[in-house]
């Protein structure tokens, strides 16, 4: 009895020293990072363009729910298997194998954040595994998009206004890219393509390695959307008709000569809103190598979001409804009820 009395105090201090290991090792696992090993791009230029109200990775589309306060839910490609993953107003979405990226907008929803819990506002990261939310940047931020491990983004504070930012996806390395809040929608593997604002509204590309930048195309250009062979944009010039410069021309060709307002191009198609100054508003598509030209649907048209299976699109000043059609299909326009 003496003996396992003498023994006690270490068997307790190891079972201790154990348990304390234990809850470091698992907080270590439950709050590590997961980077990714190679420049992923967290969401298409179309898309982030049309505020990144949908996301497809891998069988999962994220999106943000018109008919629930625009909050953050999950469906699988076909439709189904529809989920709440957290009351965030959310746009700007991106993902990656681990995490959903976006911007949290609650100003004006009916969310259950309080005036002592986070800001309504701001870049948040969502994990997939905890189910957990991380507040990136507290600061109002805009036109998220995921480049590897970093993300740019537009972020807004009263000292500088809106401005060019990146930070690392765990929330550290935080830091001003430049004065001018450029567009970071249009992500082809480590590059994003930007049209100038300040002083031209020439193209140009920004390396994420190094974050300098070279002239693509000198012009007054809005809204570039890059691929592996061709780079689209609007022609301010040209009453904002939709052009394209492939990599071997000289000039950018004209697709689309009517007045676009927002556009959305996914594989073969250009989804587009024309707003011709005639009122003759529509959605309509057409081939990027400018054939079969189609209206679509009558009206005013915004928030075009591509999926492989849906084109999605709302009434502008009704977001609260959002309709869809079928990829490659007839045209058949339906109301998304998630």
């Amino acid at each position: 009895m003496d003996k396992i009395k003498k023994m006690l105090p270490a068997l307790i201090l190891g079972i201790v020293l154990t348990l304390a290991a234990g809850v470091a090792s698992y907080q270590y696992f439950v709050k590590r990072t997961k980077f990714n090993d190679s420049f992923v791009n967290g969401n298409t230029a179309g898309n982030l363009y049309n505020y990144g109200l949908f996301c497809e990775y891998g069988d999962t589309i994220y999106f943000s729910n018109p008919n629930d306060n625009n909050y953050l839910y999950s469906m699988n490609t076909l439709g189904g298997e529809i989920t709440k993953l957290y009351e965030d107003s959310a746009s700007f979405i991106n993902a990656d194998e681990h995490y959903v990226y976006y911007i949290r907008s609650n100003s004006n929803s009916d969310t259950r954040l309080s005036s002592f819990s986070l800001s309504a506002n701001g870049l948040c990261r969502y994990d997939l595994r905890t189910k957990k939310v991380t507040l990136l940047d507290i600061d109002p931020s805009m036109y998220a998009s995921l480049i590897g491990n970093y993300i740019y983004y537009t972020h807004y504070d009263t000292e500088a206004a809106s401005t060019l930012y990146r930070i690392k996806i765990d929330g550290s390395e935080k830091e001003q890219i430049d004065e001018n809040p450029y567009f970071t929608c249009s992500a082809n593997g480590q590059f994003f393509y930007y049209n100038g604002i300040s002083d031209d509204h020439n193209i140009y590309q920004m390396d994420t390695q190094t974050n300098d930048s070279k002239l693509i195309c000198s012009g007054n250009y809005w809204m570039p959307t890059a691929d592996n062979e061709n780079i689209y944009f609007l022609d301010c010039e040209q009453n904002y008709a939709l052009v394209k410069l492939g990599l071997s021309d000289s000039s950018p060709k004209v697709i689309i000569s009517d007045r676009i307002e927002t556009y959305n191009v996914y594989g073969d198609t250009i989804y587009f809103q024309r707003n011709n100054l005639d009122g003759n508003s529509a959605f309509c598509s057409i081939k990027t190598d400018g054939t079969g030209y189609t209206e679509i649907r009558k009206g005013d048209y915004n928030n075009i979001n591509a999926t492989s299976r849906y084109i999605y699109f709302s009434p502008v000043g009704e977001d609260d409804i959002m309709y869809r059609i079928p990829v490659g299909g007839d045209n058949t326009v339906s109301i998304f009820h998630p």
